[in-house]
């Protein structure tokens, strides 16, 4: 969970603060001139300082507290799309997870959803689950966006991390199709059925009448291939 300033202040030790007061300063900074010449070019080489302040967060205030700083310097400074694109690309995981976690507070619209996609294509569970937030929420379409839970099942990361997974699933007759597929792949191939698989399936029944059960029973034939 992302921590606020007054939060991360009542944990940081002194200079870890004053490191962070600064950096928040040049965020603001960068705000407050958007049509500095250069700010949208900037480039590896030209980063403006509070960017290069958003790599050494770990360094200064701790690998528990990055996340949080990091999403404090996006959002104090404004962040624009070439701006989060440019930390996403060239980041870390660790790096681009605070830009996935951050995106819903960003006046971005949805022009953001190209980062989301790519988190999603990947199998690392950190980005994953900091890919199915509340932007995602906001801004994928349906078909993504139940591809997404799909995604999270494959790779076993919590639908718990799912914003507005009860809104979005509920009484979805195609996601319960979907969820009903992967069940009886997962059952072929003599695999469990996650049990996150049947609450998901639950809430797509909730206003849509019955649905197809996931089957338990031991396959005749050899499994299929599963994909992500």
């Amino acid at each position: 969970m992302l921590k606020s300033r007054k939060e991360l202040d009542a944990e940081l030790g002194g200079a870890a603060r004053a490191w962070l007061d600064e950096a928040l300063a040049e965020a603001a900074h960068d705000a407050a001139t958007p049509d500095a010449p250069g700010r949208e070019a900037a480039g590896p080489y030209t980063s403006p300082p509070w960017e290069l302040r958003y790599a050494a967060a770990g360094r200064h205030c701790g690998l528990e507290h990055a996340d949080s700083v990091r999403s404090l310097l996006l959002v104090e400074a404004r962040a624009t799309l070439p701006s989060v694109t440019r930390l996403y690309e060239q980041g870390t995981a660790a790096e681009r997870r605070a830009v996935l976690l951050t995106l819903h507070r960003l006046d971005l619209g949805s022009t953001a959803l190209p980062l989301v996609e790519d988190a999603l294509r990947t199998n690392d569970t950190r980005l994953v689950a900091a890919a199915v937030g509340p932007y995602a929420a906001d801004h994928l379409d349906p078909h993504a966006w139940r591809h997404a839970v799909l995604k999270c099942l494959f790779t076993e990361v919590p639908v718990a991390a799912v914003a507005r997974l009860d809104d979005r699933a509920r009484g979805d007759a195609e996601l319960a199709r979907m969820l009903g597929d992967f069940a009886d792949e997962r059952t072929a191939a003599v695999r469990a059925v996650p049990e996150d698989l049947r609450t998901v399936l639950a809430l797509t029944a909730a206003d849509a009448g019955a649905h197809r059960a996931p089957s338990t029973a031991a396959p005749a034939a050899p499994a299929p291939t599963e994909e992500s």
